[in-house]
């Protein structure tokens, strides 16, 4: 596969990608300017727990788009739809139980995060069990390479997501509103997703091909590590600072993962490429670094954007009662464009299957966690703690690739 044929995946997952980030920014902005920055950092704490779970639902992504990639790539394409029932039946039943277990947790949950009522929790735990699902077709479109569909099912989730939230403020339902609209956006997200996979033709039974207990933990640490890496700071931040300062870290994570979210298209496009290139024989250092030059140039142009006009991008995303947030505005950004980089190696590290990712990235989230617990002083030290953090993850997982990218290991070739 050409150049030209990674930029053109890549741009249509962007589209979407990026017509989601901006239903994400809407929601965030309109949350953030109707109930100020205490109610605020009540949404952005149960986002960040939302997101913390979202990682069930991409361990599950990441799965099924290995197992729909091997059955394309052996002409057996007809049993995706065997697999998508099989897959959605055992994850709806074992789910049961997790989820008993946080409705359980419930008054906890509470007591930490300083809610002011137990519904919006309730709320998350319901859009988590939607979103937990839409992992199954979504992972298989992904393995299967049809990213318009999967662009399609991100898009118009956070489009309905911002829609249920105006709709929510309208009839005056306050945080309970805001976390409602998440779990609508969910319930769009899997019928989307579904509805092209249902039109696969039904040919041959799916064996048992379970990706493999080794796999399934890698994907695992991979997947929920990077999940953690940029919720569990909001999280921290929410118990330790004030709740005014709590909503300002809260709104400066969400700029963070405009670079984020803006170029998570590499990453989803990099997996199934180097599966396939895997499969193949072939070698993917090549795919790596062209994504990487990808992610590192548009991730520095939104730098220059933050470092340039902070006041500006506060301004219009928050409005002046979070302009206390524009000094960390080019560490927010070097923060973005770390967590992409993070995320992209794990990618990486996920597809060739290196068992080398988990403890590297295990002692990451403990570094951010330990560093936070030490000092949270203030807005600025827990900044800098991330940035520490993220930066030295980095370069340990940059090392690792490199060193599989030595001629006795991997080849340059694409």
């Amino acid at each position: 596969m050409t150049a030209g044929h990674l930029l053109r995946q890549n741009a249509v997952l962007f589209s979407g990608g990026a017509m989601a980030g901006l239903g994400g920014f809407i929601y965030n902005l309109v949350a953030a300017r109707v109930l100020g920055p205490s109610a605020y950092g009540e949404v952005a704490s149960l986002l960040a727990v939302y997101g913390a779970l979202n990682a069930v639902n991409l361990v599950v992504g990441v799965v099924m788009a290995r197992q729909a990639a091997i059955l394309a790539g052996s002409e057996r394409r007809g049993a995706v739809l065997g697999l998508l029932a099989r897959a959605s039946r055992r994850l709806a039943v074992r789910s049961l139980a997790p989820l008993l277990v946080l409705a359980i947790l419930t008054p906890a949950a509470v007591w930490f995060l300083h809610l002011h009522s137990w519904v919006p929790f309730a709320l998350m735990l319901v859009a988590t069990a939607l979103i937990w699902q839409s992992g199954v077709p979504r992972g298989i479109l992904q393995g299967l390479q049809r990213f318009g569909w999967m662009s399609a099912s991100q898009a118009l989730e956070m489009t309905v997501r911002t829609g249920t939230l105006v709709a929510a403020f309208w009839a005056r339902l306050g945080v309970a509103g805001a976390v409602g609209a998440v779990a609508a956006g969910a319930a769009v997200a899997y019928a989307v997703a579904v509805f092209p996979l249902r039109r696969l033709p039904r040919v041959g039974e799916i064996e048992h091909a379970g990706a493999g207990r080794r796999f399934v933990m890698i994907a695992a640490v991979g997947v929920g590590g990077v999940l953690l890496l940029y919720n569990i700071d909001v999280v921290l931040a929410k118990h330790y600072l004030d709740a005014r300062n709590a909503g300002i870290y809260g709104g400066l994570n969400k700029i963070e993962t405009i670079i984020f979210f803006g170029t998570v298209s590499v990453s989803q496009v990099l997996y199934p490429r180097v599966l396939q290139a895997v499969t193949e024989k072939r070698r993917p250092a090549r795919l790596l670094l062209l994504s990487a030059a990808i992610m590192a140039l548009a991730g520095g142009c939104a730098i220059a954007v933050f470092t340039v006009a902070p006041k500006l991008v506060i301004g219009i995303l928050y409005g002046s009662r979070f302009l206390p947030a524009a000094p960390y505005m080019t560490a927010v950004g070097f923060i973005g464009l770390a967590l992409a980089l993070d995320n992209l190696l794990v990618a990486f590290l996920m597809a060739v299957h290196d068992q080398v990712l988990v403890p590297l990235l295990i002692a990451g989230i403990a570094l951010e966690t330990l560093l936070i617990v030490s000092w949270h002083a203030s807005v600025g030290q827990v900044v800098g703690d991330v940035v520490v953090a993220l930066a030295s993850l980095c370069a340990a997982l940059t090392v690792r690739c490199l060193l599989l990218m030595l001629p006795a290991r991997i080849s340059t070739e694409p």
